[in-house]
């Protein structure tokens, strides 16, 4: 790796790399934002930013501590880099964050991912979201993006869910987490998607509200 270099770059030189290359196809809340370059080249880019849900914020370790936590929001790497490109970005991005600041991200099931990324640079494992599902989002778009159609819903795929502290002091950290930690990292298959393309696993639009409704209440599905 020692072609590879890390830099902090701007939201503007992050952002047609990620729009161009990450599945989401949008851009997210960056405070922080890290080139990995070969010599000269972009090829790769991680972003870190506030975590879009409150409950998040202060679900990690309470409400005092709901200012020290960021979220790993985008990661991409152009294809063809150098094998573990991604493990030296994000490991090496973790030491130029804050300290004493709780990270987390997720590994989409919809997407065929497990974390194996966040596996390699040692983040803690906290279990998995709980599958949910949200008003669809106007031409496929998140609804928090704009107006959604309140006739559909789009089912939201449960996630596994990675924690990791910065600075030196992990242990005495680690004390205030709230989320268990699991032992055991999950494992599976992961699967690549076509740049190009990009099309999830598991991309369910539930059409039928009356019927659909019923059957996902019971299961925290709805709402």
């Amino acid at each position: 790796m020692s072609e590879l270099h890390i830099e902090k770059i701007s939201y503007d030189m992050a952002k047609p790399f990620i729009l161009q290359i990450h599945y989401a196809r949008r851009m997210p809340c960056v405070q922080y934002a890290f080139g990995l370059f070969a010599q000269a080249s972009l090829i790769g880019v991680v972003t870190y930013g506030q975590p879009a849900s409150p409950s998040v914020c202060k679900g990690i370790a309470g409400e005092e501590n709901r200012h020290r936590v960021l979220e790993l929001n985008r990661l991409v790497i152009k294809e063809g880099s150098p094998k573990n490109s991604a493990s030296f970005l994000v490991s090496h991005s973790l030491k130029l964050l804050p300290k004493d600041y709780f990270i987390v991200s997720y590994a989409d099931t919809a997407w065929g991912h497990c974390g194996y990324v966040y596996q390699a640079t040692n983040w803690l494992y906290t279990g998995m979201t709980n599958g949910r599902t949200d008003e669809a989002g106007i031409n496929g778009g998140h609804p928090r993006h704009g107006n959604g159609d309140n006739t559909k819903r789009t089912y939201r795929s449960p996630k596994y869910r990675y924690v990791f502290i910065t600075g030196n002091h992990k242990k005495q950290n680690q004390k205030l987490l709230r989320w268990k930690v699991i032992d055991e990292y999950p494992k599976g298959d992961n699967t690549r998607y076509d740049t190009n393309n990009p099309v999830p696993i598991d991309s369910r639009v539930i059409t039928n509200k009356q019927e659909e409704e019923s059957k996902y209440r019971d299961t925290d599905l709805w709402g």
